[in-house]
């Protein structure tokens, strides 16, 4: 946590979403010094009183001309929103940190997992991109296997919580397992199919070549901030009856030898991660014990013997926070940390 004598004009873009209350949540929790605090959301939240630090807030509406005398805009308000208004925020002197896909693989937006990649930081120029929620935890023991050995492929199959499509599918899975139990019949809305008691191998729409939009992002975003443009990485995602927390089967092929004792301390040495790997005491990360904290779990971490130099493993974290508030958060520490409010022109 930062602790800056200058204190900074902020304001939340989609504050009444999903993110935007977990925004205000880690502020509160983190002690983020602010002097000032916006609350940009949609028509239909306009005028909603929100509490913060002991004060009420109204959300207003977020328009071109919201961003007057804001230092920094924490974004979750979708990427359509975010191409319209980020512009804006940045000519106005704001930097956004967004969490949209709007700017996550254009070339000169950094798009950073804080303790990952920092040092990419200096080259912005207004907008930062926060990663999709389910490479923002799979990066980080990625990170620390590159440092150890060199990443030569990578395969994850994903269980990603409902959470991740926004707080109407966490609403839904409530209504959907009741009415499943008493043997009524239920309707999707949130989650194009029944997700109760099932789980789906699709999440967002569907490719060309048969890959989703969400396993592209896995792809394409690791690359860039792990800056292993040609790592061979492939991604299934799948989506489970779960409220909060993506798991994750990681199987990750090494290019030089290393042994689990390796591995391990690796691991235990890298920032914002945590080792909970007892199998005789059948003890490893699991959703439901996790949602609410902020490392990115790992267990189950084992040789694989089908193939030299590889090794699987298990990768659990509360989406909603490492996945996307909390990365957000710790990437505006970082920029007070580093000096890196004023837009660099590198």
């Amino acid at each position: 946590m930062v602790q800056q004598e200058h204190k900074i004009r902020l304001a939340i873009l989609g504050a009444t979403g999903n993110v935007g209350r977990k925004f205000l949540e880690i502020l509160e929790q983190r002690n983020f010094p602010i002097s000032s605090l916006k609350l940009l959301a949609s028509e239909k939240s306009v005028g909603k009183m929100v509490q913060f630090q002991g004060k009420e807030y109204k959300v207003e509406l977020a328009t071109k001309n919201s961003f007057k005398d804001v230092d920094i805009v924490l974004a979750s308000a979708g990427a359509s929103v975010s191409k319209e208004l980020a512009p804006h925020a940045v000519k106005a002197g704001a930097v956004i940190i967004d969490n949209s896909s709007a700017f996550r693989m254009e070339q000169n937006v950094p798009l950073v997992v804080a303790g990952v990649n920092d040092h990419v930081l200096k080259k912005h120029k207004g907008i930062i991109a926060n990663p999709n929620c389910t490479t923002a935890q799979l990066v980080v023991p990625l990170k620390a296997l590159h440092k150890l050995a060199g990443l030569k492929r990578v395969i994850v199959s994903t269980y990603q919580s409902v959470s991740g499509a926004g707080k109407s599918a966490m609403d839904e899975l409530t209504e959907q397992s009741k009415n499943h139990l008493s043997e009524n019949n239920y309707s999707f809305k949130a989650i194009n199919r029944k997700f109760a008691f099932n789980v789906i191998p699709h999440i967002d729409t569907f490719l060309e070549d048969g890959y989703t939009k969400e396993e592209a992002k896995v792809i394409n975003e690791s690359r860039k901030i792990l800056e292993l443009p040609d790592l061979s990485i492939t991604c299934t995602a799948v989506r489970v009856p779960v409220y909060i927390g993506h798991s994750e089967s990681v199987n990750v092929e090494l290019n030089h030898p290393a042994t689990k004792e390796q591995i391990l301390k690796a691991f235990k040495g890298f920032p914002d991660l945590e080792v909970f790997d007892e199998p005789s005491e059948s003890k490893y990360p699991m959703a439901i014990d996790i949602a609410g904290t902020d490392p990115v779990y790992i267990g189950r971490i084992r040789e694989d013997k089908s193939n030299p130099n590889t090794f699987n493993m298990w990768i659990v974290a509360d989406n909603l926070r490492i996945g996307a508030a909390l990365n957000a958060v710790r990437i505006a520490e970082e920029l007070l940390k580093q000096n890196l409010l004023k837009i660099s022109v590198v």
